[in-house]
């Protein structure tokens, strides 16, 4: 089995795919199905979001742009914020600056597609396992097209979960996320980062704790495809 770690997405994924973008939009994803939202609608633009308002009455919007809400959405792009609301019975449409850009680039060639964070990292690592047949890519979304040490370090926790379910061949970024890994603690790695330190600097250092806590969600949001999705949309259910 082959482990593959891209420090920003590429694409040509043939198997299973760990999107990551664990500030914000991964972690805010768990948590908007963790407080009962029946799917995530991952739209490839801020516009097909808004084109959406109003076709059904279930849906809510969510977003950012710099770390900040969308004009015009209902919510931003934040855990602790989606933490305290109960989404029961309703769809998110979410677009952000980095996370669901990859997603979409992910959803092109992965044949399964989840997303993955600090906060449901053995899970995602274990159902990416159950799922594979011969390779596993974790794909870091990045901040504005750079490398952002959260997402590299949260790949090496995954990549160190699913080296203890087996054998791997890993390849060389597997091997910078690990020693990333390796090389501090969750709080230190979020906390320091520079997207970290930008979101702090917003007002929105909760945020970055929350997404620093490990494994506390078993939820992992799983791509359905189906003719039904609206174009634009990637669809993610609780898997």
């Amino acid at each position: 089995m082959k482990l593959r770690v891209d420090l920003l997405p590429q694409g040509q994924y043939p198997d299973v795919v760990l999107v990551v973008d664990a500030l914000r939009a991964t972690t805010t994803a768990v948590a908007y199905l963790e407080r009962g939202a029946q799917a995530l609608l991952l739209t490839s633009t801020p516009e097909v979001a808004l084109g959406l308002r109003g076709t059904r009455d279930d849906l809510i919007l969510a977003g950012e742009r710099g770390g900040l809400p969308i004009p015009g959405f209902d919510f931003g792009n934040s855990p602790a914020e989606a933490g305290a609301q109960n989404f029961t019975g309703k769809t998110v449409v979410m677009n952000t600056t980095n996370g669901t850009g990859a997603a979409h680039i992910a959803a092109q060639s992965g044949k399964h597609v989840l997303l993955a964070a600090l906060t449901n990292a053995h899970a995602a690592a274990r159902r990416a396992r159950a799922l594979a047949t011969e390779a596993i890519a974790i794909v870091c979304a990045g901040t504005d097209g750079r490398v952002g040490l959260e997402d590299v370090y949260t790949a090496g926790v995954l990549a160190e979960y699913l080296l203890a379910m087996g054998d791997f061949t890993l390849d060389d970024g597997a091997r910078i996320a690990l020693t990333v890994r390796r090389g501090g603690n969750p709080a230190e790695a979020l906390i320091g980062s520079d997207h970290g330190v930008h979101l702090s600097s917003l007002g929105l250092g909760e945020d970055v704790q929350l997404a620093a806590g490990l494994s506390t969600s078993a939820v992992v949001p799983t791509l359905e495809r189906g003719e039904d999705t609206p174009e634009g949309t990637l669809r993610f259910l609780a898997g």
